[in-house]
């Protein structure tokens, strides 16, 4: 195997292994820890509860 030959294989190894080693597509609303997320009622006024579509 000549060097041009072993250069070509690494890269396409190298290439092969950053592919499988990408980013992950996962939203935000896919997360395994609950608290990535705010609860329903947090950011809204103490006591006055949720708007009922009025």
């Amino acid at each position: 195997m000549t060097a041009f030959q072993k250069t070509v294989l690494f890269a396409c190894l190298l290439g092969f292994g950053a592919l499988l080693a990408g980013c992950s597509t996962r939203g935000p609303k896919q997360s395994s820890i609950p608290w990535s997320q705010p609860a329903g009622w947090e950011g809204q006024i103490p006591g006055m509860g949720a708007p009922s579509g009025r």
